[in-house]
């Protein structure tokens, strides 16, 4: 039975399909087929299509109670869309931004590197992953840190570059694509068109670019720890625990 007494949020359950829908499919469905002025207007169409990733936003952190960097920084961006069609802005200004914010992440991760907190242990060594405490004990023993940390600033250069190549390709496909006056019922469209695009044509490939530098991690664990990848997954070794 759950206690009464208890004001923990509910537990977060990725659901990345659902995001995808809410923040991508319907927001770019709704700028494409009702900025007509038969239907919604440029302006109407555009305001909501905003309403679905601010609302599921806002939704996720008052259940969750969780803030989430890149979920923000993901608001900051539909809140400077929204702002530069509405505001009637140079379509210039959504190249910019397409490429600021994915830009802005890759500083970030490399600036880390000269800090106590590298952000690739955030994003991927980190204890929600993998089995950190059991690595680090192996590690010790085998008197390979040195090499560990080595390797774990190369994936952090590797890291920010996928968010430099986001950043390029973010770019190039805004001026490929939105050309119309920002306000417009073209320039709706082709804001519902990138937004479908970019997701073949950037997410998935700097997926696989994380994908394949998650594997150079897990090959230096293996290396340097003789650990399998069973015993490397934070999952796993809870449920063995248990």
């Amino acid at each position: 039975m759950n206690d009464p007494s208890d004001t923990s949020p509910p537990r977060h359950e990725p659901r990345p399909l659902l995001d995808l829908l809410v923040s991508l499919l319907i927001p770019s469905l709704i700028l494409m087929k009702l900025s007509g002025e038969a239907h919604l207007g440029a302006d109407g169409a555009l305001v909501l299509a905003l309403l679905f990733p601010l609302g599921w936003g806002g939704f996720e952190l008052v259940r969750y109670r969780k803030f989430n960097f890149i979920a923000l920084l993901g608001l900051v961006s539909v809140l400077l869309t929204g702002g530069i069609g509405l505001l009637k802005l140079s379509s210039q200004w959504l190249a910019v931004k397409e490429a600021a914010i994915p830009g802005l992440i890759g500083l970030a991760v490399l600036v880390s590197t000269r800090t106590r907190y590298p952000l690739i242990r955030t994003l991927l060594y980190n204890k929600n992953v993998l089995n950190v405490d059991k690595i680090h004990g192996i590690l010790e023993q085998n008197q390979s840190e040195k090499q560990f940390e080595k390797s774990l600033q190369l994936a952090t250069y590797l890291l920010s570059s996928t968010f430099f190549f986001s950043s390029a390709m973010n770019y190039a496909l805004a001026k490929w694509i939105v050309v119309s006056p920002s306000g417009s019922e073209a320039f709706n469209a082709e804001l519902g068109r990138m937004n479908l695009l970019s997701y073949p044509m950037i997410a998935i490939p700097s997926m696989v670019m994380t994908l394949a530098i998650f594997y150079y991690l897990w090959r230096t664990i293996h290396r340097l720890t003789g650990l399998k990848f069973e015993d490397v997954l934070a999952n796993t070794a809870a449920e063995k625990a248990s």
